[in-house]
């Protein structure tokens, strides 16, 4: 399994349920990413979408423990049910938010993250994946700048 991650230079990926933070350049590597697979995606961050509804192009899968319908999307309620219904698709990524990234650490076998050189408060966090022994920074693009901000793009594996 795989997720995908804009986070900050200390690992901030969030502040009240949103990015402080939005990079056109990041969003046009998650839509290409993820074009067509699955996503995995926890119901509060998906309040923060446009509109508040499922991401076009994509199998929404939405972990929650309410008992609501999403239109054009499925509906889990479970860790467990979330990969079984993962399992139908030949990709799946995990993509938020923090409590979403957290419960399905432990099946990633590869992260994409896009770093972005700024420190904006944040509230919620992505594990330090250079700080963990388990993880390896497979692949790391060249800086680029937005905006007067520095970012690159990274692929993160499991040792």
């Amino acid at each position: 399994m795989e997720a995908v991650v804009a986070v900050y230079a200390d690992w901030g990926i969030g502040d009240g349920g949103t990015q402080p933070v939005v990079l056109k350049a990041d969003r046009k590597f998650f839509r290409e990413l993820t074009e067509g697979a699955a996503v995995i995606v926890g119901r509060k961050t998906l309040e923060d979408f446009p509109g508040g509804k499922p991401l076009k192009g994509r199998h929404n899968l939405v972990v929650t423990r309410q008992d609501i319908e999403v239109p054009g999307a499925r509906v889990v309620h479970s860790t467990e049910e979330a990969l079984a219904a993962a399992a139908d698709y030949e990709r799946c990524f995990v993509i938020g938010g923090a409590s979403i990234f957290r419960q399905f650490f432990p099946f990633l076998d590869r992260v994409y993250i896009t770093k972005i050189e700024l420190v904006p408060h944040s509230d919620s966090f992505f594990p330090d994946l250079d700080a963990d022994p388990g993880w390896v920074c497979a692949e790391r693009g060249d800086w680029r700048e937005e905006n007067g901000l520095r970012y690159c793009f990274c692929t993160y594996e499991r040792k």
